[in-house]
């Protein structure tokens, strides 16, 4: 008789090193959600795979059992597209913060947006680079005192769910750190969606950052309405803007299905007739003088 394991549960995810965020900071309730997500969907820590910048956030890997890299600042995304390419059975999940994703990795996210990899992206948003002690970052409101603003922050901010909505994602969420259920739903279900899903997590940094607070939110934050068509772009980039008003959408906005890269790629293999055991020296041979 065949002894069957019992089924991992979130503790199980978590590995022996502890997490080192300041006290009070939004990513321990997401690191507890993701874990439970994992848990949820059975996920194999040989067949898991977690990409990470540098950040607060970007420590995630390391809270966790799975394989991790933790990459240079603002790459984690083209290192976790090539994993995908190189290994497509992997559960590939990219993990972040604002200023990593939307700052100096801001280039790459169109294209890996746009090419429907396969992967999750979780952005953990605090509006503020905690890391190195304060400092604006892209999603930091126009106003607002920082360490290198001391007279208000004189950009406008980018809106990342409307940024990854206008290159083509196919999947688009946003949730909140101390709504634990609504963040676990969501990370799970963007694991279980073929193509590139992103979940935008607002994660308040109780240290450095004085005006996007717990308290703030609590007046803030708005659930998007149960009737809203996740297939319809218009209305979700209208509630994607919706924050300009002062109000946080929290839910998921879009979802679609579309052929991803690796099943794009799989067909012009198809078409050129590629063998994986192709001989490359016959087309080195076929050029020799």
């Amino acid at each position: 008789m065949d002894i069957k394991e019992a089924p991992m549960k979130a503790k199980d995810y978590k590995s022996v090193v502890p997490p080192t965020w300041c006290p009070g900071c939004g990513d321990y309730g997401v690191l507890n959600a993701v874990l439970k997500s994992f848990a949820e969907l059975e996920l194999d820590i040989f067949e898991t795979a977690l990409v990470s910048g540098i950040g607060c956030s970007s420590r995630f890997p390391y809270f966790v059992k799975t394989y991790g890299m933790h990459t240079a600042h603002g790459r984690a995304l083209p290192v976790a597209a090539g994993l995908k390419m190189a290994r497509p059975e992997l559960e590939v999940i990219c993990l972040g913060g604002d200023g990593d994703g939307f700052s100096i990795g801001g280039g790459h996210v169109a294209h890996v947006v746009r090419k429907n990899t396969d992967i999750t992206y979780v952005i953990m948003d605090n509006a503020i680079y905690g890391l190195t002690k304060g400092q604006v970052s892209p999603t930091s409101v126009q106003g607002m005192v920082t360490t290198t603003t001391p007279y208000g922050v004189p950009d406008n901010p980018v809106n990342p769910l409307a940024f990854v909505l206008t290159y083509g994602a196919t999947f688009v969420a946003q949730a909140y750190s101390s709504k634990p259920k609504l963040v676990q739903e969501l990370v799970t279900k963007a694991i279980q969606h073929k193509g590139f899903s992103f979940v935008n997590i607002i994660s308040p940094c109780p240290t450095f950052n004085k005006f996007n607070t717990f308290d703030y939110y609590k007046e803030n934050i708005e659930e998007i309405p149960e009737g809203h068509n996740t297939k319809d772009l218009n209305s979700a980039l209208e509630i994607a803007l919706r924050s300009k008003q002062g109000k946080t959408p929290v839910g998921l906005l879009y979802q679609i299905q579309s052929p991803t890269l690796t099943e794009r790629l799989a067909d012009i293999r198809e078409k050129a007739e590629a063998s994986d055991n192709y001989d490359l020296n016959k087309i080195i041979d076929a050029y020799k003088p």
